[in-house]
């Protein structure tokens, strides 16, 4: 499966209102993020206030909300938030706040997508992170239970029991997208119970709640409300859900399946999946090749990428079929591939790692400066298939020094000491 870019937006925007369990004016600004600075969360209202990653190793096993850190630095109740920012797979974003806790808006999703959408979610530079289930988890956490396995893409599955004629037991399953969150559970609501206020408010929670921003149900039904969908409890967990898997740092691959979870059972599943399961490795086809390399037939001699780990490595593919161009006039009736080729072939593959870490690679060429230690094996033929491997040596700025391997079979072909520098077009 191939991989994406990385994204961010394009330009700040701003959310205000109350935190639900604070009960604090606050407004939150999303704010665009560097390339591989992943999602955090900041006091702008505190100079030098350190981010703070969403991420299931911050987070805090809290009842009633998903916490990052502790103490006066914590942020609380960002699973709403981040719902919204996973779903639409923005990997790269500052989040600040002037309080500890996010606005609960209406009590759904549904204005931090529209804020994110307005603000022009785009492709920056590098490749996301996927995290694929790779074997069965189950993980169980009192009433809550998760079970998972693996999958090409997130598929979830959750169901609820309550003992209220308005819920009794309800469950949803989807495919989860962009499109589909949008349209399925964004606009679900977050909801409680009368008899449980007062306790809670007592706990020093839901301050801020109130008929306007949560769903609020007594033994007899509604109170002031009326539901969006009749199994809007359910979509409003499986929102939490999305929001909350968020904290694995990457976007998530399984078919995962939760009955009763809870805000501390989900992190506890994140922590098992970010055991268990691995980051995938990445593939990039001919079409996201071509959005970086400049070159076009008969000079791209790249087919495939098949790892790619920025500033370090990359492996690619070239597939050598006797249609190639230079074939009619190489050696004709004995067709052997150019050397100069081979090595033009690795330089391709090696500035698929220097241009695919860039914003706008479409704006840069990698000129190669040098070539140094080159050494030819063997003849590469048509049927071949050319396997490149190069490893950064050194990086300062926009020079970079790297080494290649070139294989056929697991042979050695050619290999090469080159340095490149990235330059604008």
């Amino acid at each position: 499966m191939s991989a994406s870019r990385r994204q961010t937006i394009r330009h700040a925007t701003t959310v205000s209102g109350v935190g639900l369990h604070l009960g604090q004016r606050v407004t939150l600004r999303f704010e665009p993020a560097a390339p591989h600075a992943g999602v955090s969360f900041v006091r702008g209202d505190r100079a030098g206030a350190a981010p703070v990653p969403a991420l299931a190793r911050v987070a805090v096993l809290a009842d009633r909300r998903t916490q990052l850190g502790e103490g006066d630095d914590a942020f609380h109740t960002v699973e709403h938030v981040l719902a919204a920012v996973a779903a639409l797979q923005i990997d790269d974003l500052r989040i600040v706040l002037d309080a500890a806790e996010p606005p609960i808006a209406d009590g759904s999703a549904a204005p931090f997508v529209e804020a994110l959408q307005q603000a022009e979610i785009l492709e920056h530079g590098g490749l996301a992170r996927y995290l694929s289930v790779t074997s069965p988890i189950r993980v169980v956490d009192g009433e809550s239970i998760y079970e998972a396995t693996p999958s090409s893409r997130l598929q979830l599955a959750v169901s609820i029991s309550f003992p209220h004629p308005l819920i009794g037991e309800q469950a949803i399953s989807l495919d989860v997208t962009a499109k589909s969150f949008t349209r399925e559970l964004a606009r679900a609501r977050t909801f409680g119970f009368v008899h449980e206020v007062e306790a809670l408010r007592a706990a020093g929670l839901i301050q801020g709640a109130s008929t306007a921003n949560a769903i609020v149900l007594d033994a007899a039904g509604l109170v002031e409300t009326t539901l969006r969908w009749p199994d809007e409890f359910v979509r409003h967990k499986a929102l939490d859900c999305v929001g909350d898997l968020a904290l694995a740092g990457a976007r998530v691959r399984g078919h995962i399946r939760a009955f009763r979870p809870s805000h501390k059972g989900t992190v506890l599943f994140v922590r098992e999946l970010l055991r268990t399961a691995k980051e995938e490795t990445t593939v990039l086809g001919i079409e996201e090749i071509m959005k970086v390399l400049p070159h076009r037939y008969p000079f791209l001699l790249v087919d495939r990428i098949l790892e790619l780990e920025e500033g370090k490595r990359v492996v690619g593919i070239k597939n050598v079929t006797i249609n190639e161009p230079f074939f009619q006039g190489h050696f004709p009736g004995h067709p052997i591939m150019p050397g100069v080729l081979i090595v033009e072939a690795m330089a391709q593959v090696g500035g698929m790692l220097m241009l695919g870490s860039l914003q706008e690679p479409d704006s840069k060429v990698v000129y190669f400066t040098s070539l140094d230690n080159v050494k030819f094996r063997r003849p590469v033929k048509p049927g071949d298939q050319l396997r490149f491997e190069l490893d950064v040596l050194a990086m300062r700025g926009p020079l970079c020094k790297m080494h290649g391997v070139a294989r056929v079979d697991g042979e050695v072909v050619c290999e090469a000491d080159m340095a490149a520098m990235v330059r604008p077009r």
